[in-house]
């Protein structure tokens, strides 16, 4: 590892300040200083560096060829640093840091990210996988979605409901025959995921219905490995609508039994302090995004 450079930086910082306005006063004025700060820096930059940097008397000071020398380059150096430090900021300002609930992130925010690109070319959204509650004071958020049954309380933030939360029973088109009725629901594996082990049992609340007994169980670590093995003819899960309806409306999954609405929202929630600029673009675009999804097919008469 390269050993750390210990340079005087609020010496030289003094002594620049100072090469460019050509008087203490005025570098002291910059720097928010005294002028006897900005002196007692020089002086000490000197005797650091062991060559005089200014010659004259205190009220008409000149820099020497060394000075001058040493003037050049961290006025060089300064503007650089200005200039990435510049770029860094602007960087973090174009870049929107969005915290959100890792399947609606993989099924529906990330494949709708092209337009946002689209229509606001200047601004960058990274997504980050979270469950959590909100906290924007200790995360590095700009914006968070969560899935909860009561509107989020977030000290500093406001909420914005972006749809309702809808879950159902899906499988594959390949298991149609055994499971296009409750009962038909005996013949096949129940899937479940680890993260949210009561679905079914909500589910089957909601429905108001009865589960039979299930041929047998398979458990995933996550809803969408649990989604994949519905799709590869596994058994049959219980999701949430937004996650699937792109794969419904492809073929690749059916919900014989549509879908019934559940206590809890899909929320947006924002910072109130200083938030982004982007910020506000990228929320219209995501509620207009949102307003857009398309209804679930309702809850049917499920058959004994």
């Amino acid at each position: 590892m390269p050993k750390r450079r210990h340079l005087p930086l609020t010496a030289l910082r003094a002594f620049e300040a100072f090469a460019r306005h050509g008087r203490m006063s005025l570098a002291a004025d910059e720097l928010c200083v005294t002028h006897g700060a900005v002196s007692r820096q020089v002086r000490g930059l000197e005797r650091l560096t062991g060559v005089r940097l200014t010659h004259g008397p205190r009220n008409n000071l000149k820099l020497t060829d060394a000075g001058a020398r040493l003037a050049g380059s961290l006025g060089t150096t300064f503007d650089a640093l200005e200039r990435s430090f510049i770029e860094v900021s602007a960087g973090a300002e174009r870049e929107i840091h969005v915290s959100c609930v890792g399947t609606l992130a993989m099924r529906w925010l990330i494949p709708r990210l092209s337009a946002f690109h689209a229509r606001y070319p200047a601004h960058a959204v990274r997504v980050t996988e979270a469950y959590s509650p909100v906290d924007f004071t200790r995360e590095p958020f700009d914006a968070a979605i969560r899935l909860a049954a009561d509107t989020a309380s977030v000290e500093g933030a406001t909420t914005m409901v972006l749809f309702d939360n809808f879950h159902g029973p899906v499988l594959s088109p390949g298991l149609r025959g055994a499971g296009l009725s409750l009962a038909g629901l005996r013949e096949l594996p129940r899937l479940h995921t680890r993260s949210h082990p009561q679905a079914w049992a909500e589910w089957a609340e909601h429905a108001g219905v009865i589960l039979p007994e299930a041929a047998g169980h398979r458990e995933y670590e996550h809803i969408f490995y649990t989604l994949e093995a519905a799709s590869a003819g596994l058994g049959v899960g219980i999701t949430p609508w937004i996650y699937v309806a792109g794969d419904i409306a492809a073929g690749r999954l059916i919900a014989p039994f549509g879908f019934v609405r559940t206590p809890a929202r899909f929320q947006l929630i924002l910072p109130d302090e200083t938030p982004k600029r982007g910020l506000a673009h990228f929320r219209d675009w995501l509620l207009e995004e949102a307003a857009t999804a398309p209804p679930p097919p309702q809850m049917a008469l499920v058959g004994a």
